[in-house]
């Protein structure tokens, strides 16, 4: 089976991305998927955006015209930690591994993946130029993968990369990338977007919706590298491959731009993000499944975690389960057919109302318990980290 891959590029063995853990998907209807959590990242005002997004341009241009103009914003990081030695007296040894990020802003901001950057003792910044610069950490969220440092560079350096509105991008459109895959500096592949809406995991195995998928060449080292549109301009953070051999196999993943620009401005802001959370394992009930189970079509909770909102509210889980043309679904358990009015009818539609709201909102769920239908009003708590 595939399995998607951090793509952080490791100089000592001991750091190499494994495969993350399974269980962590979002189960959708025709998927044999396990569920996942409902919790996802939180959208800030779009009014937010970053200086890099006021100089778009909308004028496509050929590879070879977006590598020489955005080439120079995309930076190489070496993140050094501290890790255990083993042996038998223990002690530690400094690890090295390497990354990629693009300048966000011309404060010095620089844009990465959380996995590049988690547990760093020291990150240092190399830019096209060959100069180096250490970076302190600004934020890091690892629920969606993205991370912020600050380097103090001379402004000749600081040529923030414009955001697009990843909302806008289609199946089939150009794309390249740029990166450091290996630790190349530089890098540019190219390739199309061949599908969107996919959901990775999360570091901390939450899952990430509506990731861009490409298959254009990403490595280890192209985490918090830039994925761009026919103008240059970021559709995409760089962060997973999904590959048998560990390498690239023509099946990359991006955080979509609009996901970073929200996430950026609340990691600049104040260091962190704070998201909605319900604490349910969710299953989508498609219409032709349920008549088979006996139930209703909608959003099954396959388990309600201990102590959550969901659980102080008397959210049910399942109890059982049943096979429909091959697909295996929970039963038994509450199916949530809407939220504050409106209608939920898989995990996905349910995970983007949780998002749309802020910790300490009281919503109202519609759920079908045992054939009768039911309203529970739950307040919403801050995920976990």
């Amino acid at each position: 089976m595939p399995y998607k891959i951090l793509l952080i590029a490791v100089a000592s063995a001991a750091l190499i991305g494994a495969g993350v853990g399974a269980g962590t998907y979002a189960a959708v209807g025709g998927s044999s998927k396990p569920a996942t959590r409902v919790e996802t990242q939180t959208v800030a005002s779009s009014s937010s955006t970053s200086p890099a997004a006021l100089t778009s341009q909308q004028t496509p241009m050929s590879v070879g015209e977006i590598y020489k103009r955005d080439a120079p914003s995309v930076v190489q990081i070496t993140v050094t930690t501290q890790g255990s030695s083993g042996g038998f007296f223990g002690g530690s040894q400094t690890q090295e591994a390497q990354g990629s990020g693009f300048v966000y802003d011309t404060q010095g901001d620089i844009v990465t993946d959380q996995h590049v950057v988690a547990g760093a003792s020291s990150i240092s910044v190399r830019f096209a130029n060959g100069a180096s610069y250490k970076a302190t950490l600004v934020g890091s969220d690892a629920s969606s993968d993205l991370a912020v440092i600050k380097v103090n560079a001379p402004s000749s350096l600081l040529h923030p990369l414009a955001l697009a509105d990843s909302s806008r991008v289609q199946v089939g459109d150009g794309v390249v990338a740029i990166g450091s895959p290996f630790g190349l500096q530089g890098t540019i592949t190219s390739g199309i977007v061949s599908a969107l809406h996919r959901d990775i995991t999360a570091p901390n195995n939450f899952t990430i919706t509506d990731t861009i998928q490409t298959d254009a060449a990403i490595n280890h080292g192209n985490s918090g590298g830039v994925l761009l549109n026919s103008s240059g301009q970021v559709i995409g953070v760089t962060a997973q491959i999904d590959s048998e051999s560990g390498g690239n196999d023509g099946v990359g993943f991006a955080i979509p731009s609009n996901t970073v620009r929200s996430i950026v401005t609340q990691l600049i802001g104040s260091g962190s993000v704070q998201r909605a959370y319900l604490g349910v394992h969710i299953q989508t009930i498609p219409g032709d499944a349920a008549g088979r189970l006996g139930g209703s079509a909608g959003v099954e909770v396959t388990s309600v975690v201990s102590g959550s909102p969901a659980a102080k509210a008397g959210l049910k889980g399942a109890s059982g389960s049943q096979v429909v043309n091959g697909q295996q679904y929970a039963t038994g358990g509450d199916v949530i057919t809407a939220i504050d009015g409106h209608s939920v009818s898989s995990a996905d539609s349910l995970q983007t109302e949780v998002a749309g709201k802020k910790p300490g909102t009281r919503v109202t769920l519609t759920v079908v318990r045992n054939g009768s239908t039911k309203t529970i009003t739950v307040t919403l708590g801050t995920r976990p980290s």
